[in-house]
């Protein structure tokens, strides 16, 4: 991206545009059914208002081929290099279980036809990271507005729609309690949805903002626990827990392959930080300032932060 001579933005309002190009850096083309939302993160040459597949179809007879292959070659190379890092990170077997395990296994016994919704928070750092997508399969975020507790109900609406298909939720415990009653409405109906609750008992997202962002010490961000298993039961489903990421992938396994509602409880370490591809000084200074101004358990936080780096170093 940082490389990179033209940007094409397809049906997209990425809104982090500090990771994107720097103006006057690289061209720009978009393509996006609204076309009030053309130009507005990243100025454009051309901007193609109109849907996004036909809008494609149109344009691939003019493409040819760029016999120089250098950047991508580059691109590909750096793709190996984070896919070998995302398998360290999601084979550990640190107790507490790190997060990405949970969605490192997951992404394994997913089928060609799974709808997979996730929520918003640092649930979609390991659902974008760690899941590897193939084709046939579908995924949603709430991208727009970034609201939380979007992937119960997404689930059950993908089930209803797609009865025949694998249809999961991958939540937060903060997002789920939001609206977990409606695991009850999948219950009533027998609908065969499978929830992945990765638990950490924290708004995850809002902490490191907090940190990081900000420079402010973690603040109200702890949740009550609840066992979310046990929930499940009540409603009449079928509830079970993971703690030992040695039987983790066994426990997913078993869970999709069982019949209506289940819901899984991943217990995860809470101080395992949603890393950014580039730690940026600003962000360093905003940390050591989080840390030094009374963060809850912040020597924890700091040394898990430690050990995560030295372990992906060695």
């Amino acid at each position: 991206m940082e490389e990179c001579d033209t940007l094409l933005m397809v049906g997209t309002s990425f809104p982090y545009m500090e990771f994107l190009p720097k103006p006057k850096k690289a061209r720009g083309v978009q393509i996006d059914l609204d076309a009030a939302r053309i130009g507005l993160r990243f100025p454009v040459e051309v901007g193609l208002a109109g849907d996004a597949k036909r809008t494609l179809h149109k344009l691939l007879p003019m493409l040819k081929r760029n016999q120089e292959r250098s950047f991508l070659k580059k691109a590909q190379k750096g793709m190996k290099k984070w896919w070998e890092l995302m398998e360290e990170r999601g084979t550990r077997d640190d107790k507490p279980m790190k997060p990405q395990v949970v969605a490192w296994e997951l992404s394994k016994y997913l089928r060609d036809d799974a709808i997979v919704s996730c929520d918003s928070g640092t649930i979609a750092t390991w659902f974008a990271r760690q899941i590897q997508v193939r084709r046939g399969q579908m995924f949603s975020l709430s991208g727009t507005l970034a609201t939380m507790a979007n992937g119960l109900p997404y689930t059950i609406a993908a089930q209803i729609a797609h009865p025949d298909r694998q249809c999961i939720a991958f939540v937060g415990d903060g997002g789920f309690s939001m609206l977990m009653a409606d695991f009850a409405t999948a219950v009533k109906y027998q609908l065969p949805i499978k929830v992945i609750v990765i638990k950490n008992n924290t708004l995850g997202q809002i902490k490191w903002e907090q940190m990081v962002f900000l420079g402010n010490p973690e603040y109200g961000c702890e949740l009550h626990p609840i066992d979310f298993a046990a929930f499940a039961r009540a409603c009449g489903g079928i509830g079970v827990t993971i703690t030992e990421p040695s039987v983790c992938g066994h426990i997913l396994q078993d869970a999709l392959a069982a019949p209506g509602p289940v819901l899984v409880e991943a217990v995860v370490d809470p101080f395992e930080p949603p890393m950014p591809p580039k730690i940026e000084p600003k962000q360093a200074l905003h940390f050591a300032e989080a840390l030094a101004r009374g963060t809850p358990k912040r020597m924890k936080i700091a040394t898990t932060i430690m050990e995560d780096r030295v372990r992906e170093l060695v």
